[in-house]
């Protein structure tokens, strides 16, 4: 029996991608600024403050 002709079908493996993908002109999309690591403690902290107001 040939085992390779059962199953589905492999697609195809270098398809073009949608028309939508990667258009020229397309405005290039920005990552958002990191937060420095005073402003990560801080947040952090406010977090804490409000989970335990006993402290």
């Amino acid at each position: 029996m040939d085992y390779s002709k059962s199953g589905n079908p492999k697609g195809a493996r270098r398809a073009p991608r949608g028309p939508d993908h990667a258009q020229k002109g397309a405005p290039k999309s920005t990552t958002p600024p990191r937060e420095t690591k005073e402003q990560l403690l801080a947040r952090l902290k406010a977090a804490a403050a409000q989970k335990d107001p006993k402290s």
